[in-house]
C-alpha cells in the first residue's frame, strides 16, 4: 500500500457502496487499483497521463472518474458513507456551517466544446452538468467558486460548484436542499440541521424566511445597512434579527473543512474542463475527508 491509499478498513467500508461488476465476464477488474489512481491524481494534482503505473492505465482512471461523475455514482457514494457514519453518530448536527471557497482554473481548465456533454451509451445530460462550465472571470482571471456545507465535525455534507463571480446569499437554498443523509433503516433522508450559521454576505429576507419556514435556527450577522433600513422603515422593517455571538464562534468549523478539502491541489486549483467532472472531484474528496473519521 503506497502513501495516501486507502487502507483495508477504509476500502472495506467502500467497497459495498461501488458499482457491481455484472454481465458475462465481469466489465470490471480491480475497482481499488483505479481508486487510489483517483486519489493519488486528486491529492498531487499531476496530469492524468503522467500516473505511475501502478495504478494501471491513466486513460481508464479518467474515463472511470468521468463515468461516476457523470451518472451521479460519487454522489450515491457519499451519501452512502454518510449514512454509516450517521449510524455510528459520527455526524454533528448541532452547528452546519456554510461557506465559499474561490478555487482559480487552471488555463488548461478553459476551452470546452460548446456542444453539451453525454452520458456513455446514454441519450441524456450528466447530472451535475452547467451550460457555463462553472467559469467565471473576477480580477484573478478563470476562477470556480465551491459552496460548501460542513457538520460540526469538519467535514463536507453537500457541495455546489458556481462561476466564481456569483454572490453568496444565492446559493444558501440550493446548497442546503443538497443535504439529504438516507436513514439505515429507511424512510424519509435527514435534510434538517439542529442549527445553521453563516457570514454577512448569506443575510438577506429570502434566505431567513427560508430557514424559518423549515424551522432551522440560525445564527447569521445582520450587515449594518440592513440594520440601517430595518431601523429606517420603523415597524414597517420587523423584529432585528436573533445573533448568538457564542454560537457565532463556531463558524470556524466550516472554513477548517474547506482547508481540508483544499488539501488536494486538484481541488484548490482546477484542472477539469467539464463542471460535472470537477464536481465529481471535490465530491471524492469529500469521501476520503468522511472516510479519514
Amino acid at each position: 500500500m503506497g502513501r495516501g491509499d486507502l487502507s483495508d478498513a477504509q476500502w472495506a467500508r467502500l467497497e459495498p457502496t461501488l458499482p457491481k461488476n455484472v454481465g458475462r465476464g465481469g466489465r470490471w477488474k480491480c475497482h481499488r487499483k483505479i481508486v487510489n489512481g483517483i486519489l493519488f491524481r486528486q491529492r498531487t494534482g499531476i496530469s492524468r497521463r503522467d500516473l505511475p503505473t501502478r495504478f494501471g492505465k491513466w486513460k481508464t482512471c479518467h474515463d472511470r472518474h468521468r463515468r461516476w461523475s457523470a451518472d451521479g455514482t460519487w454522489e450515491n457514494v457519499l451519501r452512502a458513507v454518510q449514512t454509516d457514519a450517521d449510524a455510528e453518530e459520527r455526524i454533528d448536527r448541532s452547528m452546519v456551517g456554510i461557506d465559499p471557497s474561490t478555487c482559480r482554473a487552471h488555463q488548461h481548465a478553459a476551452g470546452a466544446r460548446r456542444r453539451p456533454p453525454r452520458i456513455p451509451r446514454k441519450r441524456i445530460l450528466p447530472a451535475q452538468h452547467r451550460p457555463d462550465e462553472a467559469l467565471g472571470r473576477s480580477r484573478g482571471g478563470l476562477t470556480t467558486r465551491i459552496h460548501l456545507i460542513g457538520d460540526g465535525g469538519c467535514r463536507p455534507l453537500a457541495v455546489l460548484i458556481t462561476p466564481g463571480q456569483r454572490g453568496d446569499a444565492p446559493q444558501l437554498i440550493p446548497v442546503l436542499e443538497r443535504v439529504r443523509v438516507p436513514r439505515p433503516g429507511g424512510g424519509h433522508p435527514r435534510t434538517r440541521p439542529d442549527h445553521r450559521s453563516g457570514d454577512k454576505a448569506y443575510s438577506s429576507r429570502r434566505n431567513r424566511r427560508y430557514l424559518c419556514r423549515r424551522k432551522i435556527k440560525h445564527t447569521i450577522p445582520e450587515p449594518r445597512n440592513q440594520r440601517a433600513n430595518r431601523q429606517h422603515r420603523a415597524s414597517r422593517g420587523g423584529r432585528p434579527t436573533d445573533f448568538d455571538k457564542s454560537l457565532h464562534k463556531r463558524r470556524n468549523e466550516v472554513e477548517r473543512t474547506i482547508n481540508a478539502l483544499k488539501g488536494f491541489r486538484a481541488v484548490a486549483t482546477r484542472f477539469d474542463r467539464r463542471a460535472y467532472i470537477f464536481h465529481g472531484t471535490v465530491t471524492v474528496a469529500a469521501i476520503r475527508l468522511r472516510l479519514r473519521s
